[in-house]
């Protein structure tokens, strides 16, 4: 027995001593040549250690920070990362200075695995083509209706989904319903196969979500975990389950890929024009040796994560706030009703969501209002940067070495009163109205849409779609919180999921008919 004891203390003394001997050599490399007392760099409020340890509520931590140090930067092995919400920054590594800076190495190395060489990966030419190709795609008349067809099926399907909770009296989480809405929305756009994961478990779909939502934050760890590299090696921990994570999500997409293709050859007098896939399927068709299944995959993947998530979390945060804020519901609520006008059947689930025109969409000012603070407050992506290329001095004055990564942290300028007033933190939809209607911001305060060469090509995909689903929700319905004293907060990762769901109940607003 004494043996075996010894054997295993053994064990884990060379496991912790394995452990420690990489830990101990990244010391010397976070601090050496970082210019930690030099003032014209920015100043230093922690290490990486320090983010793995407020990992969990991250982004308010940099908040915090933000209030009394606009720039400020956390040391990293290999650079130093600086974080800043100073418009002034954003604007110049955003547009002024935009071809100085770069997606660059170290985010590379972190989110190829996930996006593959998909937009959100890579720089140069393969970015630029891409661009091209969805700018195309977004402006297409074609695209627009076919979407704002599929975002209202949806949605007629998804109030019948809540009024099934409602009936029953039933608590629900709307985050999970709206993930699955969306994902319906964007693989039918994207790829023109129907997913149905509102009418059903299907349970490929659902282990397709799960590894999608956890890839996302598996690989998001990487930022703050400085060993990851060398548990992608040994392959253990959490870099196992990203592998196998990964592993379902470009199974599950090459499988559609391979669908598609099928459906293709099959159908003669098939529409090629209608979603997303099919007119990459084209293009692959003219270039084969550069638009592989591999590349194919990648380019939907990024897609996929802007489709799906943005949405799906923006309007969860959007119904929370609702929900805290019952005023601005029934505001909401009462300017979906007016613009609409009076229906001869207004029960009908099919007959409201039809009418949902743009032309309609175009008055709702207050809804688009408060879809905008709610992307002020909750951006989809709370973080974002780029890679200095090169030294450069930033407009605030502070230096950056070649190679820095320089973040603008949405999450905490939505919470700046230097920059939105004393009344930053609150939930105020009409700082964005004069006269009743809707006025913008400079892009470079309001980010969630980021800005310059690298402006959101979906902003107004993703509003259609919102506005769609928001308005046919609150024309039925009233939202309440299931528990109003639970607090909510995010799960840290690429984009801003609510940490467990949102659950709340479904009060019916008006007597819902048979579609």
């Amino acid at each position: 027995m004494d043996v075996v004891l010894n054997s295993i203390f053994t064990t884990i003394i060379a496991l912790l001593i394995l452990l420690l001997i990489p830990i101990a050599a990244l010391i010397p490399k976070i601090f050496i040549g970082k210019s930690i007392k030099n003032k014209k760099y920015p100043p230093v409020v922690g290490t990486v250690f320090h983010q793995l340890y407020y990992l969990k509520r991250l982004y308010d931590h940099q908040a915090e920070i933000a209030k009394n140090q606009p720039t400020f930067r956390f040391l990293a092995p290999d650079q130093s990362e600086i974080y800043t919400t100073d418009t002034r920054n954003v604007e110049h590594i955003l547009k002024t200075n935009f071809y100085k800076y770069s997606k660059g190495k170290f985010n590379q190395d972190i989110v190829t695995d996930l996006f593959g060489q998909g937009i959100f990966a890579v720089d140069g030419e393969k970015w630029k083509q891409q661009r091209k190709l969805a700018s195309f795609e977004f402006s297409t008349r074609v695209l627009r209706d076919f979407s704002c067809t599929v975002f209202r099926k949806n949605a007629a399907k998804l109030v019948a989904k809540v009024s099934e909770f409602s009936r029953d009296n039933q608590v629900f989480d709307i985050q999970e319903l709206l993930m699955r809405c969306t994902l319906d929305s964007i693989f039918k756009v994207g790829f023109g196969i129907d997913l149905n994961c509102l009418e059903g478990s299907r349970e490929k779909a659902t282990k397709f979500i799960k590894a999608f939502d956890d890839s996302n934050e598996l690989t998001y760890w990487r930022y703050v975990d400085p060993l990851w590299k060398l548990k992608r090696y040994l392959n253990v921990g959490c870099e196992a389950s990203l592998r196998q994570n990964i592993r379902v999500i470009h199974n599950f997409v090459d499988d559609l890929i391979k669908i598609k293709r099928k459906q293709q050859e099959m159908q003669q007098d098939y529409n090629d024009k209608e979603d997303i896939l099919s007119r990459l399927l084209a293009e692959s068709r003219k270039d084969p040796d550069k638009m592989t299944d591999q590349y194919l995959r990648d380019i939907i993947l990024n897609f996929m994560i802007a489709g799906k998530d943005s949405t799906a979390n923006t309007l969860s945060w959007f119904f929370y706030m609702l929900c805290k804020n019952p005023l601005i519901q029934e505001r909401v609520a009462e300017e979906v009703k007016q613009a609409i006008g009076n229906q001869e059947n207004e029960g009908s689930i099919d007959d409201f969501v039809a009418s949902i025109t743009d032309e309609i969409i175009e008055k709702m000012h207050y809804l688009h209002a408060s879809l905008t603070e709610t992307l002020r407050l909750y951006p989809a992506v709370p973080v974002n940067g780029r890679c200095a290329d090169a030294d450069d001095i930033l407009p605030d004055g502070f230096r950056v070495k070649k190679g820095d990564v320089v973040c603008y942290t949405s999450y905490a300028m939505g919470r700046m009163t230097y920059i939105w007033g004393d009344d930053a933190e609150e939930f105020r939809p009409e700082r964005w109205l004069q006269n009743g209607n809707f006025q913008p911001e400079s892009p470079f305060k309001f980010v969630a849409f980021h800005a310059g060469p690298q402006n959101c090509l979906g902003k107004d995909f993703a509003y259609r779609q919102m506005k769609i689903l928001s308005a046919a929700l609150l024309h039925f319905f009233k939202f309440r919180l299931a528990d109003g004293a639970k607090r909510i907060t995010y799960r840290t990762m690429f984009t801003l999921h609510i940490s467990g769901g949102l659950h709340i109940h479904a009060i019916p607003r008006t007597g819902l008919m048979n579609t």
